[in-house]
């Protein structure tokens, strides 16, 4: 589940100060640390998920996995920088998806033709990460200078768990997963057109989200 949590503080200066923290030994520290990125982590097990797998694995889940992981391994991360947590954190998802793939979806039916590679998914994972960058750029040429660097898109998961379901949904799937908007209506079980008004009003909320914090 994707979760609002407080963004009043500067994200990169509370990261590297969390992860110096963590590393002297500070346990509430690293489970701060844990926390500042779990809805950007729901994001992307979210748009990595298919309808099959979810049957049987939520997004949540691999999520946990992937914190749970992070933690126990904390020790091996060098760097000092979020885009150098963000990075090991995502490899760490990646890892935890591939898994997720290859426990639910081929423990019944070994299928060559179905094997999921660790490069399918970072490579899947890569493009929802640009999708996800670009979702403020759907409104205009000029997106928000916070959204232009690709680490900032954790402070852009805070924004859009924000949002009411409806618009989160929307998001997603139109977005982030970049499906038609006759396959968000399909999925949403609404008719094209109020999708798109849907997407529209979405994307506006986003925005002024992303806006108020920037002033």
């Amino acid at each position: 589940m994707i979760e609002s949590i407080d963004d009043s503080c500067d994200t990169q200066s509370s990261t590297e100060d969390l992860i110096r923290r963590a590393r002297e030994g500070e346990t509430e520290a690293l489970g701060s640390l844990m926390q500042l990125y779990r809805n950007y982590l729901t994001i992307l097990a979210t748009t990595q998920l298919d309808h099959r797998l979810r049957r049987r694995v939520s997004p949540s889940d691999v999520v946990q996995d992937a914190l749970l992981a992070a933690h126990r391994d904390f020790l091996r991360f060098r760097g000092q920088h979020e885009r150098e947590f963000l990075a090991w954190m995502r490899q760490i998802l990646i890892n935890c998806l591939h898994h997720a793939y290859e426990t639910h979806m081929q423990a019944k039916r070994r299928d060559v033709r179905c094997e999921i590679s660790l490069d399918q998914v970072s490579a899947a994972l890569d493009r929802s990460i640009v999708n996800f960058a670009q979702v403020l750029a759907d409104r205009g040429p000029s997106p928000s200078a916070p959204v232009r660097r690709r680490e900032s898109v954790a402070a852009l998961a805070d924004k859009l768990a924000q949002l009411r379901s409806e618009y989160r949904d929307v998001i997603v799937l139109r977005s982030l997963q970049g499906l038609s908007f006759d396959e968000v209506a399909e999925r949403l079980g609404k008719r094209t057109g109020a999708v798109r008004m849907l997407w529209l009003r979405a994307i506006e909320k986003l925005n002024q989200l992303v806006e108020k914090k920037v002033e």
